[in-house]
């Protein structure tokens, strides 16, 4: 083996040892555009493979968009025969991007990569490979690096592309992200393997191409060394987000519990969390959510965090988009799937026994008179799920309905009427359950009682009451 392909060979093997990229036996997806990182990376793996033990399988796998005519279709039958030399099984793989383009709205860069990655996890699927190999590089790491310091991204972003990580059933490995673009290069002239060049990628109208051809070497003027820095940077931090997230996993484990099936949290406990994981353990709901949100906002995530922290208000809802919001209820943050808007609804009750069931909101309220036992009855009931009523200091027919603005209720042992709002906020009830919570009125339209939370100090019982009515709350329907 040529000394070049000898040192760059070992530099993989030394990625694997560190990182455990490949098990032996293992089937490995090579993804192979005919440039000359993949197709170094190609006969790096193919030099790999030769190790009897180790056993390695490779398939090569490449991607027509379409996007060049001839030069594509050239490019495909390049990597085609450069397999077939290699004696590896070829993949190919052909998408119309610009009508995806136009299906999906996506831009031309992230349409193909999402039709690229698409086909090789299938490639992957029907080999049952263990990894999928991609040829990014250190002059590729500083690209991506600049790229996210340039939209302000927070540590993850700033990892830059990782040496190995899942995605969906396989691993995404990157054996060359410590060598740099130019020892490629010299790899495949001085041992004479041929590669072709994306003509594409001298066009900087594209972002990375941007800060490749013009920001990365505006800025070498003043650092030398800026690859490096940022190769160095992306090292560092990845190691460090790494350890964040494993102390953020384990503060979900032990902070977050679910609620109305999503995740929820008590704020007396988050808020003893320092900042920096109290916005990551935000950041690992968001990405647990069964919809889609851009679990990266920062924007988002520090409203959330903040909103927690903070003595008022006590609630509050945030919009996160993809039918999801986020909720402050007192000393409770949660999240909830955006609720659509309870009609409004009246339902009269004429005569006794009566059973009224609110479809919209899953209650049951049902009405009963009895004869009278001063000595059992009271009316407050049994707690604040059933009141009773002097049968005779009502006014019939009664009314079960929602909630409007305005109302008010004479409250029993307050001398006067309060807003049924300011009885809800004193009782701490959260926003997104008020509009649940059902009225009961007598025929004169006064509110006897907000089932659940307390009655009013209308048709209270005492030792004179004959009969009494007693109204019971119950969730649900028997």
């Amino acid at each position: 083996m040529e000394r070049r392909m000898y040192r760059l060979v070992e530099e993989a093997r030394l990625m694997d040892s560190e990182y455990h990229l490949w098990s032996p036996g293992d089937c490995i997806v090579v993804a192979v555009s005919g440039g000359p990182d993949s197709v170094a990376l190609l006969h790096i793996l193919n030099e790999i493979s030769k190790d009897k033990e180790l056993g390695l399988r490779l398939v090569c796998a490449h991607v027509n968009h379409g996007l060049r005519g001839e030069q594509s279709d050239e490019e495909a039958e390049f990597v085609r025969n450069l397999a077939g030399k290699l004696g590896i099984p070829f993949e190919l793989g052909f998408f119309d991007i610009p009508s995806y383009m136009k299906d999906s709205g996506k831009g031309l860069q992230l349409a193909a990569r999402d039709k690229r990655y698409e086909f090789l996890h299938d490639v992957a699927t029907r080999y049952s490979a263990a990894s999928i190999a991609l040829a990014h590089h250190a002059n590729d790491q500083a690209e991506t690096v600049m790229m996210r310091i340039l939209r302000g991204s927070g540590p993850s972003g700033l990892a830059g592309m990782r040496v190995k990580r899942r995605d969906k059933k396989v691993e995404l490995i990157r054996p060359l992200l410590r060598i740099y673009k130019d020892e490629l290069i010299l790899a495949c002239d001085t041992l004479g393997i041929p590669y072709v060049i994306d003509s594409s990628n001298l066009l900087p109208k594209y972002a990375r191409n941007a800060v490749r051809l013009d920001v990365l070497p505006f800025l070498g003027q003043y650092n030398e060394q800026l690859t490096d820095s940022l190769n160095r940077l992306a090292e560092v931090i990845g190691v460090e987000d790494d350890y964040i997230q494993r102390e953020a996993e384990a503060a979900y484990a032990k902070l977050v519990f679910k609620q109305d099936g999503l995740e929820a949290f008590r704020i007396n406990s988050f808020i003893n969390l320092h900042a920096a994981l109290q916005r990551r353990m935000i950041k690992l709901i968001l990405n647990y959510l069964p919809l889609s949100t851009d679990e990266g906002d920062f924007v988002k995530i520090e409203a959330i965090r903040k909103g927690a922290i903070q003595n008022s208000p006590t609630t509050w809802s945030i919009d996160l988009g993809g039918g999801l919001r986020c909720l402050r209820e007192y000393d409770t943050i949660r999240f909830a799937l955006a609720e659509s808007q309870i009609p409004h609804y009246t339902y009269v009750v004429e005569h006794f026994p009566a059973e009224v069931f609110i479809k919209d909101t899953g209650r049951t309220l049902r009405f009963t008179r009895e004869e009278a036992d001063p000595g059992l009855l009271k009316s407050e009931g049994r707690g604040n799920d059933e009141a009773v009523f002097d049968t005779d200091g009502l006014h019939y027919p009664l009314t079960v309905r929602s909630r409007l603005p305005g109302d008010i209720m004479k409250v029993m042992g307050l001398n006067g009427s309060k807003k049924v709002k300011d009885i809800f906020i004193d009782e701490k009830i959260p926003p997104s359950m008020r509009s649940e919570i059902p009225i009961v009125t007598d025929a004169n339209g006064q509110i006897l009682w907000i089932p659940g939370v307390r009655r009013s100090a209308i048709a209270t019982v005492s030792p004179h009451t004959s009969s009494v009515v007693v109204m019971a709350l119950q969730k649900g329907r028997e």
